[in-house]
């Protein structure tokens, strides 16, 4: 097997869901473009197939960093309000809020505007297609942050937090389902690990830059929290620059009447990517028939995960609770533990959060390529059992009072290593396992309800513990998320799917899919 820029480019990666016999002739020389049936709405198509043996070149770095980099914004987002919460209740901040109302309340609303924009906007992305609704969710996003910078007082900053909320939401949504469709099957598992984990370069980025904006004697106090806002305008305006470049998804072209569109599409990228990779593109074989359909209701993609993949929908959720709680917990409520139990200065806390931010960042990038080789069953419930035993590790030493700010930053550094490789792959998990036309909803539905319940159950409990001072309540805290974990690693290790290299349609068949095209092989 060769490699190009690092990528396995072996051209296969996947069972296809039917195959068709060998084409010969002009058919074969396009590489086997699609055929319709006008008479009832049927399309033989190897897209897929097609999209699938690309060898990896600029293109698809190109659609990583359009689509990729929204989670460095979340980082940020989520990194900067944390950071900022003392500044924020301070006198002469220009608006009148508590470390507790920034700590608890805002970030529970910025969640839950995140639980309610995937779910509006993953419905309207399977029905109107991911390159609307990934441009319209960045807008929703950068107007809210923007007007979040000019906050005068509390009920203003909560209702801005909601709204960008609302937009990040969205984006899971539209961005994991096109990235999936579009990155080849053979190194879905390590691009969409490293894209997710990108969140703590935000993370990091937030963190550096609260040191700075924190300090009165460089920026005042009502000005410097204003400024570390306009950071993620900047930096989306950059994105939304880049994500013009990013097609539709063909795979979502193709069952919704636009199979033309879709093979003129995939035609471009395969000249592209030949030109840029200088190989020639191997014919492909592989087809499935699928029929035009409308859009999808609740109810039907409610039947179709409960019905057809209960065992499935019980994977997403376990994966999504655990490491929600672990996560917006940890996010929200890390500077809090350090200023209340070792008295570090609040504009010393950034310091501390760079470090474990780094290490969520390597637990993606170094073990992602594990989850495409040694696979995703072993490495989801290896990383979860793993990062929760390391946990209950932390938190008997922090109750023993044998920690202090550097070594326990140092300890949820390596429980965050392998906690956001495994977290990580609960987003690449959901966004593989269902079927095409409800994958950008069933994102949604996990992320929102697994957010829901450690997202924003998770703050407001990790904050209450934390903010008693009691060291025995924050260890409580600590058992609870290292639980939950655990418990989501030992269901990812009876019930997993085995998805590494595999094509999505040979995952979860279309439900547009028609059991054999004409004078195809099934």
């Amino acid at each position: 097997m060769s490699t190009y820029d690092g990528i396995p480019s072996d051209a296969r990666g996947a069972d296809p869901v039917h195959t068709g016999p060998a084409r010969t002739g002009p058919e074969s020389a396009d590489r086997g473009r699609s055929t319709q049936d006008r008479a009832d709405d049927t399309v033989r198509t190897r897209i897929p197939a097609r999209l699938d043996r690309l060898p990896w070149s600029r293109w698809h770095w190109r659609i990583v960093i359009g689509l990729g980099t929204v989670w460095i914004l979340d980082g940020l987002e989520v990194t900067i309000v944390g950071n900022m919460a003392s500044r924020l209740a301070q006198n002469g901040s220009g608006i009148q809020i508590s470390t507790a109302q920034v700590t608890t309340w805002a970030a529970a609303l910025y969640v839950a505007g995140a639980c309610c924009g995937a779910l509006f906007f993953g419905h309207l992305t399977d029905r109107f297609g991911r390159k609307r609704l990934f441009m319209l969710t960045l807008a929703v996003y950068l107007s809210a942050t923007a007007l979040t910078a000019l906050s005068w007082t509390a009920w203003f900053f909560f209702l801005c937090r909601f709204l960008t909320g609302l937009g990040i939401g969205g984006e899971y949504a539209a961005i994991n389902s096109a990235v999936d469709e579009l990155i080849p099957a053979r190194a879905r598992g390590r691009i969409d690990l490293i894209i997710n984990g990108s969140f703590w370069v935000g993370a990091a980025v937030g963190a550096l830059a609260s040191i700075a904006l924190l300090n009165t004697s460089l920026f005042a106090t009502d000005v410097g929290w204003r400024l570390a806002f306009g950071i993620g305008v900047v930096l989306g305006l950059g994105i939304l620059l880049v994500r013009r470049q990013v097609p539709e998804s063909p795979r979502w072209l193709i069952t919704h009447g636009r199979a033309d569109e879709a093979e003129r599409l995939v035609d471009g990228i395969e000249r592209e990517v030949q030109e840029q990779s200088g190989r020639e593109l191997e014919p492909v074989r592989e087809e499935i028939t699928v029929r035009e359909r409308g859009a999808l209701g609740f109810g039907t993609i409610a039947r179709t995960v409960l019905r057809d993949y209960p065992r499935r929908g019980v994977l997403g959720l376990a994966l999504f609770v655990g490491q929600a709680f672990l996560y917006n917990s940890v996010t929200f409520g890390y500077a809090v533990i350090l200023t209340t139990f070792y008295k570090t200065p609040a504009s010393d806390t950034g310091y501390y959060f760079v470090v474990i931010a780094v290490g969520n960042f390597l637990g993606p990038l170094l073990l992602g390529r594990l989850f495409d080789t040694v696979g995703r069953k072993p490495m989801i419930a290896g990383t979860y059992l793993l990062s929760g035993l390391l946990l209950f590790g932390t938190a008997a030493l922090f109750q023993r009072g044998a920690l202090d700010a550097t070594t326990l930053t140092a300890c949820w550094t390596v429980v965050l290593f392998f906690a956001s490789a495994g977290a990580s792959a609960a987003y690449l998990t959901v966004s593989e396992i269902f079927p095409l036309e409800t994958r950008a909803l069933c994102i949604a539905f996990f992320y929102a309800i697994g957010t829901a319940l450690g997202g924003i159950t998770g703050p407001l409990l990790f904050n209450g513990l934390v903010s008693s001072g009691k060291p025995a309540d924050t260890t409580l805290a600590f058992c609870i998320g290292a639980a939950l974990m655990c418990l989501a690693g030992l269901v990812e290790a009876a019930i997993g799917v085995r998805a590494e290299r595999r094509s999505l349609e040979s995952l979860a068949a279309p439900l547009s899919l028609v059991t054999a095209a004409p004078g195809a092989q099934s």
